[in-house]
C-alpha cells in the first residue's frame, strides 16, 4: 500500500479505531459519559481527516476499495447520521437500568459496515461491509430485552438479513461463474463485450432481492414495520438512515459499473418494483396509528421515489445524494421527538400520545411538524426541491409513467403526515401527560440540536443551491 492510499484510508481507519477505544474504555470502567464524549470527538476526527484527504482523492486500493469523490459524500452522510444517533442514544440510554457502554462498540462497528459499502468495487468488500454492519444490527436491535418486543424483532431481523445474505452469496457466484470476475468494473467489461447472459441476468436478479431485503422493498419488505417498532428509538434511526445510505451507495456502484440502467429486463424490474414501494408504501401508512410503523412503512414509499433517481442512471445521482440529506435530516428529526419524549418504560410511539403536543411543548410540536411537513415534500422544507430534483431526473429520461406515480403516490401520504400534525394541536387529553424529566444541559443540547435539525430542513428548502453545487463538484472527483 501506498502512502497515498494509506491517506485515502485514513477516515475509515479512524472509525475502525473508534470501536477499540470504546472497548478499551469500557475496561477501564469510564462512565457512559465519558464514552459517549469520547466516541463524539472520534466521528468529528473522521469529519476532519476526510476534508483533510480531499486532495489525494480518487484513490483506488486494488482489488477491493476505491475512495473517490462518491465514497466521500456517502461517507459524510453518513458519518453526520451517526452523529445524531449518537446524541440520540445518549438521552434515550441515560435512564435506562441496561448498561449503554457495549452499545456503542455495536453502533460504531455497524457504522465501518455501512462505510465500507460506500468504498467497496469488489463483491467480497460489498459482503464483508454488508455482514459487519447486519450482524452488529442483530444485537443493537434487541438490546433492550426486556421490553419493547425487543428480542422477536431482533430475531426476525436476524432471519431477514440470513436470507439476503443467502441470494447476495448466490447471485455473486452466478456472476462470478459467468464472468470470472468479483470486481465490479471487471464485470462490466465482461458484460460490455459478450452481452448479458442468462446467467448473469438470474445472477443480478438474485441480488437485487438481497438489496430489496436490505432496503425493504416491495415485495420484500416483509416485518419492516415490525424490526422499526421494536428496536430502541435511535436503533431505529439508524437503520432509517446510516444503514440504507450505505446499501443504496454501494447498489448504484455496481449498477454503474455494469450498466444496468441500460438493460431492458432490468428497468423494468426496477419500474415495477419502485411503483409497487410508492403505492404500496403510501397506502399501507395510511392505516397505522404507531408513529414508529408509519414512518417504516413512508420509508418503502421514499425509496421507492429514490428508485426513480436510480433509474436516471449518472443524471440521478445528484438528486438521490441530496434526497438521502434531506431525508436523513427529516427522519433524525423525527425520532429524535420520539426519543425525547419516550420514557424509561416504553417509546412514545403511539399517535395517541401526541394529542395536544402543541399545547405542552410548543418548541417540540413545531420541529416535529417541520419534519413531517418536509417528508410530504411540502414547499419551503428540504423535501420539496428532493422531489423535485428527483421528478426533474425521471422526465428528463422520459420516464412518464414513474413521474405520474410518484406525484399521485405523494398526495396519499399527504394526508398521513397531516393526520399527524392535526393530532398535535388537537385539544389536549383530560388526563395530563406525564413529561420526561431530564438533566437540564442534556435537555438544553438535545433540544438545541433539533432545532438545528429544523433549520437546515428550511434552509435547504429554500436554499437547495449550495449543497447541489456541492454534490456536484465532489461526483466529478
Amino acid at each position: 500500500m501506498t502512502h497515498l492510499q494509506f491517506l485515502a484510508l485514513l477516515p475509515f481507519m479512524i472509525l475502525a479505531t473508534a470501536a477499540i477505544v470504546v472497548i478499551l474504555l469500557i475496561a477501564f470502567r469510564q462512565s457512559h459519559t465519558v464514552i459517549q464524549v469520547t466516541g463524539f470527538v472520534l466521528m468529528c476526527g473522521v469529519v476532519f481527516a476526510m476534508w483533510y484527504v480531499r486532495d489525494a482523492l480518487p484513490r483506488e486500493v486494488p482489488p477491493l476499495l476505491v475512495v473517490d469523490g462518491f465514497a466521500a459524500l456517502f461517507t459524510g452522510l453518513i458519518i453526520f447520521s451517526v452523529l445524531v444517533v449518537g446524541l440520540l442514544s445518549y438521552i434515550y440510554f441515560e435512564e435506562r437500568e441496561e448498561n449503554p457502554k457495549e452499545y456503542y462498540i455495536l453502533l460504531f462497528l455497524a457504522t465501518l459496515g455501512s462505510a465500507v459499502l460506500t468504498i467497496s468495487r469488489h463483491f467480497v468488500s460489498l459482503f464483508i461491509g454488508l455482514e459487519l454492519l447486519s450482524v452488529s444490527l442483530y444485537a443493537l436491535i434487541a438490546y433492550l430485552r426486556n421490553r419493547n418486543n425487543a428480542v422477536e424483532a431482533g430475531m426476525k431481523y436476524l432471519v431477514l438479513a440470513a436470507l439476503s445474505s443467502a441470494f447476495l452469496l448466490f447471485g455473486m457466484a452466478l456472476i462470478y461463474m459467468e464472468t470470472g470476475s468479483m470486481e465490479f468494473a471487471a464485470i462490466g467489461r465482461v458484460i460490455s463485450s459478450s452481452g448479458a447472459s442468462v446467467l448473469f441476468l438470474m445472477g443480478i436478479g438474485l441480488i437485487v432481492v438481497a438489496i430489496g431485503f436490505k432496503l425493504a422493498l416491495v415485495p420484500f419488505h416483509l416485518w419492516a414495520a415490525d424490526v422499526y417498532q421494536g428496536a430502541p428509538a435511535p436503533v431505529t434511526a439508524f437503520i432509517a438512515t446510516v444503514s440504507k445510505i450505505g446499501v443504496f451507495a454501494v447498489f448504484i456502484r455496481f449498477a454503474q459499473a455494469v450498466h444496468l440502467q441500460e438493460n431492458h429486463l432490468a428497468v423494468t424490474v426496477f419500474t415495477i418494483i419502485a411503483i409497487a414501494c410508492m403505492i404500496a408504501g403510501n397506502v399501507l401508512a395510511l392505516m397505522q396509528q404507531n408513529i414508529k410503523r408509519l414512518l417504516a412503512y413512508s420509508s418503502i414509499a421514499h425509496f421507492g421515489y429514490l428508485l426513480v433517481a436510480f433509474l436516471s442512471g449518472n443524471a440521478g445521482v445528484g438528486a438521490a445524494v441530496f434526497y438521502l440529506l434531506a431525508y436523513s435530516i427529516t427522519l433524525l428529526s423525527a425520532f429524535g421527538i420520539i426519543t425525547l419524549l419516550s420514557t424509561q418504560r416504553r417509546d412514545a410511539d403511539e399517535l395517541s400520545g401526541y394529542r395536544g403536543l402543541f399545547w405542552r411543548s410548543p418548541l417540540t410540536a413545531a420541529i416535529f411538524t417541520v419534519a413531517l411537513l418536509s417528508l410530504a415534500g411540502i414547499p419551503l422544507t428540504a423535501g420539496f426541491p428532493a422531489k423535485f430534483f428527483i421528478l426533474t431526473a425521471g422526465v428528463q429520461q422520459h420516464m412518464w409513467l414513474l413521474a405520474v406515480v410518484l406525484a399521485l403516490s405523494s398526495v396519499i401520504g399527504l394526508y398521513y403526515y397531516l393526520r399527524i400534525i392535526s393530532t398535535l394541536f388537537a385539544a389536549p387529553p383530560l388526563t395530563p401527560v406525564k413529561e420526561r424529566t431530564l438533566h437540564p444541559f442534556f435537555y438544553a443540547a438535545t433540544y438545541t440540536s433539533l432545532v438545528v435539525l429544523m433549520f437546515l430542513l428550511g434552509y435547504l428548502g429554500v436554499f437547495p443551491g449550495f449543497v447541489v453545487d456541492t454534490v456536484a463538484a465532489f461526483l466529478k472527483v
